[in-house]
């Protein structure tokens, strides 16, 4: 039971941190990151929020840096957009599977050549 309440709210956390993203965050280093995924403990006190970026090391640790930087901004604004007892502490995760992908598929089509 716990755990269909977390990935229920933790899908409604990963589309509230996608709209303050798109929208609110003014941050210039979080431009062209994409969420991949959340995962919440059951719990509902901690969020693994997955994301990608397209580019190299630097952007990673950019986009990283930037999102360091608008935490607290984000927490709050989950805080007062979510009736939760207990807002969840953050926690930003590079994840590099559309990178991977990317590589996967540009593979594939040199073996069709």
């Amino acid at each position: 039971m716990a755990r269909r309440r977390a990935q229920r709210v933790g899908d409604t956390i990963l589309r509230e941190i996608a709209y303050l993203l798109l929208t609110r965050v003014r941050d210039p280093r979080v431009k062209g990151v994409t969420l991949t995924g959340v995962h919440l403990s059951d719990d509902l006190k901690r969020a693994k929020v997955y994301y990608s970026v397209i580019g190299d090391a630097e952007a990673i640790k950019t986009a990283q840096e930037g999102l360091e930087s608008a935490k607290g901004f984000i927490k709050r604004e989950i805080g007062l957009r979510m009736e939760l007892r207990y807002v969840p502490e953050l926690t930003f995760i590079y994840d590099p599977s559309i990178k991977l992908s990317s590589r996967i598929d540009q593979l594939v089509e040199e073996k069709k050549k």
